[in-house]
């Protein structure tokens, strides 16, 4: 890993003076901001017609007693790809970038993560289901963070989710993250799979 480049957890206003009323110029974002892509596998559905935004921004955490309502399902072996525009997750000290499922004490949906710099060339951290909470797959830890919970109250090590290093699978920086159910779940109804809450970067730096 890299030497220590200081997490983005505060939200930047900047007021610029005017002859009226004070504009506010937009925030740097720490959550991903676009939906590139998405291939739901069999039986997904739930969430989808609140697609994108359902993904995008902070996650909806409801705790280790309950799982979240505010996420999207792939199904089985779906995927998803989406993508940040104000910053970028960069190799720092720690992990870089957070996954956030809708994990719960006793329930568990895996999905397998992956990085990539031009949405192109991926690199894809090894995600064993069988292996339990050290499978290296998103999906195991429960989510605390919440809009109402600012980011600069929250350190990131009570955020919940599920972290990634991307030192870990060789990638300097990353714009792009994808996620793909892994074939390991329950898979009944329309919330069949991996359900994506949000996703967001612990170290970045501002896209070119």
């Amino acid at each position: 890993m890299q030497r220590a480049l200081a997490p983005v957890l505060v939200l930047v206003l900047v007021l610029v003076a005017c002859e009226s009323s004070p504009i506010v110029a937009k925030p740097q974002d720490i959550f991903a901001d676009r939906v590139v892509a998405f291939v739901p596998g069999s039986q997904a559905g739930f969430g989808q017609d609140k697609l994108p935004a359902i993904v995008l921004g902070s996650p909806h955490g409801a705790g280790d007693k309950a799982g979240s309502l505010h996420v999207v399902s792939l199904g089985n072996q779906g995927t998803i790809v989406v993508a940040f525009d104000d910053l970028l997750a960069v190799d720092g000290v720690g992990p870089d970038l957070v996954v956030f499922e809708n994990a719960f004490t006793g329930f568990v949906e895996t999905g397998a993560v992956a990085a990539s710099v031009d949405g192109q060339t991926w690199h894809a951290w090894p995600c064993q289901p069988h292996k339990g909470a050290d499978s290296g797959c998103a999906g195991h830890s429960p989510v605390y963070l919440a809009p109402e919970a600012l980011v600069t109250t929250r350190p990131f090590a009570k955020w919940g989710g599920d972290a990634f290093d991307l030192a870990e699978i060789g990638l300097k920086s990353a714009r792009y993250i994808r996620i793909t159910d892994s074939g390991a779940n329950d898979y009944e109804g329309n919330t069949g799979g991996f359900d994506l809450d949000a996703v967001a970067v612990i170290n970045s730096a501002p896209v070119d």
